[in-house]
């Protein structure tokens, strides 16, 4: 014992005296090899990070900021916002507030941006682009006093509920967009309250686009259990001829099997004519399959079946076949050995088909657009049509932000309850 402890001072400066062929100390040489590894893995991988940030962390961060700010009127309307700063809310306008308006109106017709700022107030109160064109061509006949000058070129100024969305874009930075998103607004006084009935149509129009993504979640998956157990279960020369009749869709435009929906479900299509040259419809009841919601439903659950089939076939194929023999072997009907054993052993699979499905479904918009009509339309329609028509890209993105939590609600649920690292894909 006593020459095992004089051995071990000498234990550590033998190890730290080890060196390379050329002479280095051998714990400096590691370090250098290990950094020169990390170098050499952060290359490889940059050209993905730098796409992954240029095409998604910066638009959608970009988007982000587009909901919450819109700087089109507090920019080209400094003497009014100047004003709006300087007094508080529901504060009726006096003829200071009209002088500023004047000057602001004069400056938008020197700088031709009245549509601009016009455009900007009315995406929360309609009709008000063609009250600020109008006023700013005359806007250098604008004498004092300004507060009758201004009402005697159109009474529309002395609105209220003008006033006051005014005063809400007089801020670059604001919440209304959300608001809108939601079917709320700013009253006259400043408080939040609905909008009328006839103009709540996105709360409504978010329902429609998560409901109809579950139902043909549930359809993929009651279609797609069936095919993908077949998968699993036939001879290997067999499963592969019928795994190409699954992924065959994907070598077919989108846009052609949705145009292919099109030509089969219309009144005059060939489903309505089979059924009604088999007896089993009149000529006068063909069936209103297409540009409606049951037109929605039957394209998307065709187009996103393969999703659903994928997950449920790679969870599926390494399962042995013989747990379900043994549990018939031990007396367990064949409904009893399918509950019991073999359903459970494909939950991740039905979990990650259920997710991957749903998230596709809810930003659809191609199909919609072409099969759904008035009432099949989802919330990916109108947030295209803001960006492309109306083009209030600050609506159309808080819209898209609401939609990108939910999904991450979904995501962090499906984590909270199956758990991520069960996520079976292929």
């Amino acid at each position: 014992m006593a020459d095992l402890a004089s051995d071990a001072p000498f234990a550590t400066p033998a190890r730290e005296s080890l060196k390379t062929a050329d002479g280095k100390p051998l714990k400096a040489a590691l370090a250098r090899a290990q950094a020169r590894s990390r170098r050499r893995a952060l290359f490889l991988v940059l050209p993905l990070l730098v796409f992954i940030l240029v095409t998604f962390v910066f638009p959608i961060g970009q988007m982000l900021f587009r909901s919450v700010h819109n700087d089109a009127f507090s920019r080209n309307m400094p003497n009014l916002v100047a004003w709006f700063e300087a007094t508080e809310p529901g504060t009726e306008p006096d003829e200071a507030a009209y002088a500023a308006l004047a000057a602001d109106l004069k400056l938008l017709r020197e700088n031709r941006t009245a549509g601009e700022v016009g455009t900007r107030v009315n995406y929360e109160l309609s009709g008000s682009r063609s009250l600020f064109t109008s006023t700013a061509r005359r806007a250098n006949a604008l004498e004092p006093p300004f507060r009758e000058a201004i009402l005697a070129e159109n009474e529309g100024w002395a609105d209220p509920r003008l006033w006051q969305v005014m005063r809400d874009a007089s801020s670059a930075y604001t919440a209304n967009f959300y608001l809108a998103a939601v079917d709320l607004m700013h009253t006259e006084t400043g408080e939040i309250a609905r909008v009328p009935p006839d103009r709540q149509i996105y709360v409504n129009l978010f329902l429609r686009t998560f409901a109809l993504s579950a139902l043909i979640t549930v359809l993929t998956l009651i279609l797609g259990y069936p095919i993908a157990h077949l998968l699993a279960t036939l001879p290997l020369r067999y499963s592969n001829i019928l795994m190409i009749l699954v992924l065959l869709p994907f070598w077919t435009s989108l846009l052609v099997r949705t145009t292919a929906w099109i030509v089969l479900l219309q009144q005059q299509g060939v489903i309505n004519s089979t059924l009604v040259a088999t007896g089993l419809i009149a000529d006068d009841q063909r069936l209103a399959m297409i540009y409606n919601q049951t037109g929605t439903i039957i394209a998307m659950t065709h187009i996103l079946l393969p999703f659903m089939v994928l997950p449920l076939y790679s969870v599926m194929r390494p399962i042995p076949p013989s747990y379900v023999r043994a549990a018939r072997s031990l007396g367990a009907s064949s409904w009893k050995a399918f509950r019991s054993v073999y359903f459970p052993m494909t939950v991740p699979g039905i979990a990650a088909g259920g997710l991957l499905v749903f998230i596709l479904a809810v930003g659809y918009y191609i199909t919609p657009a072409l099969v759904g009509g008035a009432s099949g339309q989802l919330i990916s329609n109108l947030i295209a049509y803001h960006m492309t028509d109306s083009l209030n890209w600050s609506l159309a993105a808080a819209l898209a932000s609401i939609l990108l939590a939910a999904v991450l609600l979904l995501y962090w649920l499906y984590d909270r309850l199956i758990g991520i690292d069960n996520l079976k894909l292929g």
